[in-house]
């Protein structure tokens, strides 16, 4: 039986045994294709990070199946409160501080006294299963650290078989449910501190809709040496091949990653637009698939042309300068 399965009961039974006994499940949400461990299990934590080959202090997003098992671990206020009615289910994550109870491992906290959590959009099925785990799933996304992010199962498998000629040993199933609607990572917002809410990663939440709840403008972080969330590296989302940003032409032997206007990049070996409409909602939904399929191609480079900063055009941009940080000069 391959690793790669459809979502169904029999294996979504089959992932639920499994994470009990402290393997990892790989399984889709409306973002990207997390890698799963039970987040009151140690060892589950632990095999997180070896096979993701993440760094220790770059902390996990705990995900439970409604508002109320997610504050149950962590201290909500009402910032949180009305965060969660406004956005969840769905893309946004909160840091929060741990409850003196709380059943998650420390090491998914990188040893912080807050926690990341969010209730993500995911079929009725695999929510009854998150349901079942009281300490919640932790669960990064699903690829080796600091490359692409996997918006398929193939994505997934691809990614793990891709420098092996074996699965790792601790990942037990990919659940499939297909594409991921959204394609990009929650946008993350950290509430920790009492009247002062922070902005650490864009994500497909827009942040003047986060704004315009809490009544108040989001600070970016201002300290980014300090990892209290995940998507924080410097390097992060990154292709095998280097990124040119801000790109206007490109050269035969690179491929090409457009907003909407193909127009200078005829040259290239291969070309993606990501929304001929000019959506930058289309655009973050298909931007990791995207430079995927131009990854695999092995272009000397991958000539992207300007994004623009409307929307979620920011967060785009936000992963792009991410995944280009060490490639050429943009």
């Amino acid at each position: 039986m391959t690793l790669r399965q459809p979502l169904s009961h029999e294996t979504l039974d089959r992932a639920a045994d499994s994470l009990r006994a402290g393997r990892l499940v790989a399984f889709a949400t409306e973002t990207v294709y997390g890698l799963g461990g039970d987040a009151a299990n140690p060892l589950a934590v632990a095999r997180i990070f070896e096979t993701k080959g993440r760094p220790r202090f770059n902390p996990l997003i705990a995900h439970f199946a409604d508002a109320t098992a997610a504050f149950a671990v962590v201290q909500p206020d009402q910032r949180a409160h009305a965060l969660a009615k406004a956005f969840w289910p769905g893309p946004l994550t909160l840091v929060l501080p741990r409850r003196p109870d709380c059943p998650i491992d420390p090491l998914a906290s990188a040893g912080l006294a807050t926690q990341a959590v969010r209730v993500p959009r995911v079929s009725p099925e695999f929510r009854a299963l998150l349901a079942g785990f009281k300490a919640g799933i932790v669960a990064p996304s699903a690829n080796p650290s600091g490359r692409l992010s996997p918006t398929s199962a193939e994505h997934v498998e691809a990614g793990f078989l891709s420098q092996r000629e074996h699965a790792p040993e601790h990942l037990a199933l990919i659940l499939d449910d297909g594409p991921c609607p959204a394609g990009l990572e929650s946008t993350v917002v950290d509430l920790s501190e009492a009247g002062q809410s922070r902005l650490l990663r864009h994500g497909a939440i827009v942040q003047t809709d986060i704004e315009a709840v809490l009544g108040q403008a989001l600070t970016p972080d201002t300290d980014p040496a300090v990892k209290t969330a995940p998507g924080q590296m410097t390097r992060h989302y990154a292709p095998g091949a280097p990124l040119i940003l801000n790109a206007e032409t490109a050269t035969p032997d690179q491929a090409a990653l457009v907003f909407s206007n193909p127009t200078g990049f005829e040259a290239a070996s291969a070309l993606e637009v990501l929304s001929p409409n000019g959506s930058t909602t289309e655009a973050a939904a298909a931007l990791f698939a995207a430079l995927h399929r131009l990854d695999a191609l092995g272009p000397a480079a991958i000539a992207v042309g300007p994004v623009p900063m409307t929307g979620l055009g920011e967060a785009i941009n936000d992963r792009l300068r991410r995944a280009a940080a060490g490639s050429a000069p943009d």
